[in-house]
């Protein structure tokens, strides 16, 4: 009867605790203003300006578990968020010139035909099966091919850059099949759905924001999973967790592997609310400022990649407008700033007044008693009494 009932506590006791409790509330908190508030509020441009950022958030997620917590400094998450988005992007091209049609640009910079590698994305559900499949793929074989070799650190940063640079070169240079320079543009539908129409636009807002939420709670249970500390060992001594039996790449190859697939997700959700995917929006440029949002929010902490990401992206919108040629300075200044003054990001601004609040509390001298204050005579010694 002991045992049942301290088993009982225990369990109570795990479900409120501080951490599962505050998770919980922010969670709701999120759901409500994400898929209540914001529909209500905000105006249908507004809407899809916000749904956009929850896309890039998405590659933050990611990023928030293959760097925070798995010291993987990925600068070239453009590339699978790339491949999501051109995939979707195929298919939304092939719909829209129906069955055995040819989508426009082709019939202007190309031969007029549809080539072979294109004809499987008019089904949709292979469509949707390769936004997942391809960047899985090209993640775990670059990722084992790379963290079998215990490349990591500046180099692996440098060579996922070049990934992203060589990547945009690429669609760049096959225009008669990606578009070039211009891209894939003027979606009309999204599986049978008029884009046009206001009411899909909100589903696709609602869409985005469910699969932000999902990717938040997933990326949660890996955190604090065995897995999870698993992964912060191995950033942190990965030759002892060697020693311990486990295997660094195989666990690096994970996490890069649900990075780049989240990354894809949010790539493929982009298309249709944005109306537009090119080159620019997979090089170098956009796989830094992807970094520079999770770093300013704190990449170690769940949250601060997703609104560090919004964060970013909103002042990219509303202060390049104002100042075109200086926002990238700007942006520049901010990741520099964050990273030598302010390592965990902002994330860690209130932990760290909390500590030294603390910190002072405990140090604080206790108060010398005043001068005319006597003792009460229940606290002196027997002898000294009168």
């Amino acid at each position: 009867m002991t045992g049942s009932t301290s088993t009982r506590t225990a369990r109570l006791s795990a479900l409120v605790r501080p951490g599962r409790a505050r998770a919980t509330a922010g969670f709701g908190l999120a759901a409500v203003l994400l898929l209540a508030v914001a529909p209500v509020l905000l105006s249908p441009f507004r809407l899809g300006l916000l749904g956009k950022f929850l896309c890039l958030a998405m590659v933050a997620v990611g990023i928030g578990l293959a760097w925070g917590r798995g010291g993987l400094l990925t600068l070239g998450q453009g590339v699978y968020f790339g491949l999501g988005a051109y995939v979707m992007a195929m298919h939304l091209k092939l719909a829209d010139a129906g069955p055995g049609g040819v989508p426009d640009f082709m019939l202007l910079y190309g031969t007029g035909e549809v080539p072979g590698w294109w004809e499987p994305l008019r089904s949709p559900a292979v469509a949707l099966a390769l936004v997942v499949l391809v960047p899985a793929a090209l993640a775990a074989a670059l990722g084992w091919a790379v963290f079998t070799r215990r490349v990591r650190g500046a180099y692996f940063a440098i060579l996922s850059q070049a990934l992203a640079a060589a990547f945009a070169i690429l669609l760049i240079g096959q225009q008669q099949t990606t578009g070039g320079t211009n891209g894939l543009n003027g979606f009309r539908s999204f599986f049978g759905y008029d884009l046009a129409d206001p009411v899909n636009q909100r589903m696709l807002y609602l869409i985005a924001a469910g699969v932000l939420l999902v990717m938040v709670v997933g990326a949660r249970q890996l955190m604090v999973s065995r897995f999870g500390e698993v992964l912060v060992a191995v950033r942190d001594q990965e030759d002892r967790v060697r020693f311990l039996g486990y295997d660094p790449a195989a666990v690096k190859t994970v996490v890069y592997v649900v990075a780049a697939v989240m990354a894809a997700v949010g790539g493929a959700l982009f298309v249709p609310i944005v109306g537009i995917i090119s080159p620019a929006d997979v090089g170098v440029v956009p796989s830094i400022g992807f970094l520079v949002g999770v770093a300013i929010g704190g990449r170690a902490t769940l949250l601060g990649p997703v609104l560090g990401s919004v964060a970013v992206s909103w002042a990219q919108t509303s202060l390049s407008e104002q100042f075109p040629s200086g926002w990238i300075y700007l942006q520049g200044a901010l990741f520099v700033l964050v990273v030598a003054f302010l390592p965990g990001g902002l994330a860690s601004v209130v932990p760290m007044l909390r500590r030294r609040r603390r910190a002072g509390r405990e140090a604080e001298p206790e108060a010398p008693a005043a001068p005319g204050d006597a003792p009460s005579p229940d606290l002196l010694p027997e002898g000294s009494r009168a």
